[in-house]
């Protein structure tokens, strides 16, 4: 998994965050850690892993193998076209594109991509996905994460990041936005 933020203090907050939320053990959950330096664009190697989870300062090393990209701009129209803009351009064709929104037509939204069929609307609350799901409770899930798709949306695209959400202990589910 890989983080971008254009401003290197925000990657070092998370990073920093991740290592307190996973705890000792959890420092070694993953593959070792790339550090990206915006500076001065040399790479160095971490001693440790962060969970898996690497750091890099540009969106075009954050999308360049994903099968899954999950913006995290304002959920405003015109921020929402411009990374979906961007990332429809530095994605590998095979990549699906899931924004949050609460407020936005993800059909429109879609539409304005190469690849409508790969576009899903993630439909919370920053604070909702914040929340940790229950683990070990037989039979119960964790919290709910609503995912709205379009008419054009490939199954595949649906059961990426229904998977993607089941993993981090959410329990999908998935509404076709109606056409206006």
């Amino acid at each position: 998994m890989r983080l971008e933020d254009v401003m290197p203090a925000n990657l070092h907050h998370a990073q920093e965050w991740l290592r307190q939320e996973l705890g000792p053990g959890g420092r070694n959950a993953g593959p070792s850690t790339t550090l990206r330096s915006s500076q001065d664009d040399k790479v160095e190697e971490a001693d440790d892993s962060v969970g898996g989870v690497a750091f890099v300062s540009t969106i075009e090393d954050a999308v360049r193998e994903a099968e899954l990209v999950i913006d995290c701009v304002p959920d405003e129209l015109e921020s929402k076209l411009e990374i979906l803009w961007l990332l429809d351009r530095m994605a590998p064709p095979r990549t699906v594109l899931a924004t949050p929104t609460t407020r936005l037509s993800i059909a429109d939204l879609a539409n304005c991509t190469y690849r409508p069929g790969q576009v899903v609307a993630i439909v919370a609350e920053a604070s909702a996905l914040t929340g940790k799901a229950e683990a070990g409770v037989a039979g119960a899930g964790g919290p709910e994460i609503l995912l709205r798709t379009t008419s054009r949306t490939a199954p595949e695209s649906i059961a990426l990041v229904e998977g993607f959400w089941q993993r981090l202990g959410f329990m999908p589910v998935v509404e076709a936005e109606l056409p206006c």
